[in-house]
């Protein structure tokens, strides 16, 4: 497979990380050769100087026979204009470009004109991830499957867990049935055999029926808070949306934003949410809007060094939830150490969005862990797989891979080794990186 990444910057550079690592044929085309140095120093892909959306720059990437095309700068325009001459001169069979202005993205036949297929918008794929944090407060990491119908949750263990030190085989949690897919540990991910041990600070990742979320939050001990109240500092695309749909699910919302004439669009653009002028990282404003009342607090500027401190204040003034968006890959360790529960990367989001189009296999959403170390698959299992027709215990699985899942038309099933996968089923896979490529071929 030949993947054309028109962009080298942080989504770029994440997408051709992923993709390099499995042997994919990468070419990543931007203007500034600082970037494109940085890519061929730490990674084993072509790089050319140039315009994404230039004819002869695109034949000397090799267009004519390249399956995909990753439009990805900061540019709208740029992605766009990429995405028109692949299609056009070059029929590359898929083309899919970073589209920040609402106007374009919700135009389909703008879109469809242009050969883009499809959209994707980083603040309304964080907005979404914000959203579900929201939704399940007890989560660092959450991510919807089947239409909702499974969430897979990443839970940190508190350090007062009694999990804690207890070996997955020994666990005794089947009311409901709890099933854990993998494990981050600092900057590793593990696939968890029967002798691995929960430690402090493990973020375990578990899928749960939508309807059950409530007791397998009481089973693990984590945060069980009915959310009423939610803070947002900054007013952005990010915010404006996440203030919409929650005002419109009925919470009480407060929007913190620094900038005179934003505030004033948002009071024009918001129903029910009260807006605030001020410094979200202000002590004295938290306080008088009573931040200790607070059920979730997210803090989604586009300042990441706002977002942390008001974050860490909110946290210490008594914030029951806090949700942080931190767009540099070198601030996520750091927010990390410094106790922030629930850390939201938009440009890593937007990277794991698109990753699913180059998978090959039926894959209808993929989630991508620790930077990319592991992956979250949902995929359909085709007819002539496998695994249809055998019990699980008897399937030879790649290494490092769990089936978390089984979903059956409506029923959703946490498995165990005697379910027998049949066809049409879907599967919601836990894997590492290192076996993705043996997965997908055991999907085919």
């Amino acid at each position: 497979m030949r993947v054309i990444i028109v962009g080298a910057g942080e989504v770029g550079l994440q997408l051709a990380r992923y993709l390099s690592a499995e042997d994919i044929e990468v070419i990543v085309i931007d203007k500034n050769r600082e970037k494109l140095n940085r890519i061929s120093a730490e990674l084993d892909a072509a790089v050319i100087v140039g315009e994404g959306g230039s004819p002869s720059v695109l034949k000397k990437a090799g267009a004519e026979n390249a399956d995909i095309l990753l439009a990805v700068t900061n540019m709208d325009e740029t992605n766009m204009i990429a995405c028109l001459v692949a299609k056009a001169m070059f029929q590359i069979p898929r083309n899919v470009a970073r589209i920040r202005n609402m106007e374009y993205f919700s135009n389909d036949v703008l879109l469809q004109s242009l050969g883009i297929n499809p959209a994707i918008s980083p603040e309304i794929e964080a907005a979404k991830a914000v959203i579900r944090l929201v939704e399940v407060p007890f989560a660092a990491e959450a991510d919807d499957f089947e239409g909702g119908k499974v969430k897979i949750i990443g839970f940190k263990i508190p350090p007062d867990s009694k999990l804690i030190g207890t070996a997955f085989k020994n666990l005794k949690l089947n009311k409901p049935k709890i099933l854990f897919g993998a494990i981050r540990r600092g900057s590793t991910m593990i696939i968890p055999g029967g002798n691995d041990t929960i430690l402090k600070d493990d973020i375990l990742y578990l899928p749960v029926k939508n309807e059950i979320l409530g007791a397998v939050c009481s089973s693990v001990g984590g945060l069980n808070i009915s959310v009423k109240r939610v803070m947002i500092v900054g007013g952005g695309r990010i915010g404006l949306y996440v203030a919409k749909t929650l005002e419109a699910k009925g919470l009480n919302v407060k929007v913190i934003e620094k900038d005179v004439v934003r505030c004033k669009f948002l009071v024009q653009s918001l129903n029910k949410s009260v807006v605030l002028h001020g410094d979200g990282s202000n002590q004295k404003l938290l306080e008088e809007e009573n931040i200790s009342d607070i059920d979730v607090f997210a803090a989604i500027s586009n300042n990441e060094e706002l977002n942390i401190m008001a974050s860490i204040l909110a946290k210490s003034l008594g914030a029951k939830k806090v949700i942080t968006i931190v767009n540099r890959p070198d601030y996520l360790p750091l927010s990390n150490n410094l106790g922030l529960e629930a850390v939201i990367s938009p440009r890593m989001i937007t990277a794991g969005s698109i990753l699913k189009y180059v998978r090959s296999g039926n894959i209808l959403s993929l989630t991508p862990l620790a930077e990319g170390r592991g992956e979250i698959i949902e995929a359909e299992v085709f007819p002539s797989s496998v695994l249809i027709g055998k019990p699980l215990q008897d399937v030879k699985l790649p290494p490092k891979t769990l089936i978390g899942s089984i979903i059956r038309g409506r029923e959703v099933i946490i498995p165990s080794g005697n379910d027998i996968i049949q066809n049409k089923d879907k599967l919601i896979i836990f894997t590492l990186r290192e076996s993705i490529k043996q997965v997908e071929k055991l999907l085919q």
